[in-house]
């Protein structure tokens, strides 16, 4: 597989735009960030258990929860094939990334294809709303995803994956049009993979609270606080964007250490008109004299609810990007 393509369970989906040759895959950066992220994580999920106070827990659970947040972003990486420049190491690296979450790496690469695809398109409109919609369910939909319940959907869905039938498998997800589309691609061969990696996830943390005698309620004390931090910030870039499947993105402005945290994850017009680029270029490839829109008021304007629809939806993409 050449990298900057997209990968599932460690094998090509289809062409993609290969990775520059100026722009190298910082591998050894990103084993190191990797291997950092996974044995902090760790010892904040030791460290949980031995508090004695709620607000011990609650502190531990905060700087989990932006630990986690780097995490994803080379998850996020992992996805596009941008974490190793080798196959099989991005592949298990990405495996790693993705028990912390936790997502089988196999689903996301496959949902997060989905999402370069029909970005902003009707089955991606989740700040916005047509007369005819309900727009109550619109407004719970979107609230939903601001306090936090967007993260649950994600171990959730694995599940129905890995334990549902086909039939009763795609009647739970495919009547959502939050799942629908994100998991439309899941079948065959690939449910296996998502299976054996549910498995590994399981194994990983039974055998953790087992070996370190972890409590599991203050475990989901630690992933209630990551569920809000990530699932709040999931569509800040995209939220009152123009209907266009590659340019429906903000490139945001935030401070640095945030940004570091991010792993640059606010420039994602960028990310998507090259996400064969790694994480690291991303700010080089942003042109200088491009409206960057404040990170905190993008937040906070997206508390003021959903709009109506003012124009036309764009049509899927069948690449994650056209760009060239």
């Amino acid at each position: 597989m050449a990298a900057g393509n997209f990968s599932i369970g460690g094998e090509t989906s289809e062409a993609r735009h290969p990775t520059p040759p100026d722009m190298p895959i910082p591998d050894r950066l990103n084993g190191i960030l990797v291997v950092t992220v996974f044995c902090a994580a760790v010892g904040l999920l030791w460290l949980a258990s031995q508090t004695r106070h709620w607000y011990e827990l609650l502190g531990v659970g905060i700087l989990y929860s932006y630990l986690l947040l780097t995490n994803y972003a080379l998850l996020h990486e992992a996805a596009h094939g941008n974490l190793q420049s080798a196959r099989r190491r991005n592949y298990w690296f990405g495996f790693l990334t993705g028990m912390l979450f936790p997502i089988p790496f196999s689903l996301i690469c496959c949902t997060h294809r989905n999402h370069h695809q029909n970005n902003r398109t009707d089955a991606e409109m989740f700040d916005l709303y047509y007369p005819h919609d309900n727009v109550v369910m619109k407004y719970i939909q979107w609230y939903g995803i601001l306090i936090g319940l967007f993260w649950p959907l994600v171990p959730l869905g694995a599940m129905v994956i890995s334990l549902s039938p086909r039939a009763l498998r795609e009647r739970i997800l495919g009547k959502s049009n939050l799942t629908g589309y994100l998991f439309a691609n899941v079948r065959n061969v690939l449910v296996w993979r998502v299976r054996f990696e549910t498995v590994g996830i399981i194994v990983f943390f039974v055998a953790l609270h087992w070996l370190l005698g972890l409590h599991w309620l203050n475990t989901l004390v630690l992933y209630a606080c990551f569920s809000f931090n990530w699932s709040t910030r999931q569509y800040i870039a995209h939220a009152f964007t123009k209907r266009d499947v590659i340019e429906g993105a903000w490139n945001l402005r935030h401070n640095r250490l945030m940004s570091w945290v991010l792993l640059h994850a606010e420039y994602d017009l960028t990310h998507h008109r090259h996400p064969e680029v790694s994480w690291i270029y991303l700010p080089r490839l942003t042109p200088p004299n491009e409206p960057r829109l404040s990170y905190r008021k993008q937040y906070w304007r997206q508390w003021l609810g959903p709009r109506p629809v003012t124009e036309p939806a764009p049509l899927p993409t069948l690449h994650e990007s056209a760009a060239q």
